[in-house]
Parts: structure tokens; sequence; C-alpha cells
């Protein structure tokens, strides 16, 4: 069942605020992904300045709680495969899982601070 396409949402598509101070920043995003399983998916959150180190990346399914994926950018959290993984470089934010199956299909999420700022509003669609 490797050639079955999967399909991988990820939201945000300029939807994704960061509300510091009386500013806002806004991180720029693929809306839909679709992949076959046992292939490599890449999600990017490009943001226009200033977020700091401190960006995560969360899985939604249909009916459960946001589950923690990637921390502080690069850190798995312990529960989490190593399939998947995280990295920055700049205002570009990255997630990769590597080798996708079909138990990976669902909305993906990547939330930020800005200047370490605690308040963070998320426009969800």
């Amino acid at each position: 069942e490797l050639w079955r396409p999967l399909i991988l949402s990820f939201f945000f598509f300029l939807n994704f605020m960061i509300w510091s101070s009386g500013s806002h920043q806004e991180v720029q995003t693929p809306e839909r992904v679709s992949v076959e399983a046992g292939r490599d998916v890449t999600f990017s959150c490009v943001t226009s300045s200033g977020i700091s180190y401190d960006l995560s990346w969360y899985q939604v399914k249909s009916g459960s709680a946001p589950k923690l994926l990637i921390y502080t950018s690069s850190y798995r959290n312990s529960e989490v495969p190593e399939r998947f993984s995280g990295t920055n470089s700049g205002y570009t934010f990255t997630m990769t899982i590597s080798k996708v199956r079909t138990e990976d299909t669902g909305d993906y999420y990547c939330m930020g601070r800005y200047d370490s700022a605690p308040f963070i509003y998320l426009n969800e669609m």
C-alpha cells in the first residue's frame, strides 16, 4: 500500500498570527500536502521576522487533543518516533516526517513565540 497517497493538512496559510506588544507576525505555510506512504515530507513555517528559537510543531487528529511533536525548533517529544525531526535556519522553520505512514495523516500546526512573549494568538481555520 505504499502507493496510496496520504493527505496531510497543514494550515495557517497567511493566517497564523503571533501577537506581542501590540505587533503581530505572519507565518506563510503551504495549505495542504499530499504524499505517498513511504516518502518523506517537509513542512515549513516562514516567518516575517522576530520569531525566537522557541517554535513548536503539533499534530491534530479528528476528535483528539493536539499532540506535541517538536519543541524549541528541533527537540523531539519523547513519545514521538525518530521519523519526525525539526530544524530552523533564520526565519524558516521546518519539520520533516521521514517515510510517512498512514497513521501520520492529520493536521499539522506550527506555533511560536515572538521575542519570548507568552501570548500566542492562533487563527484556526
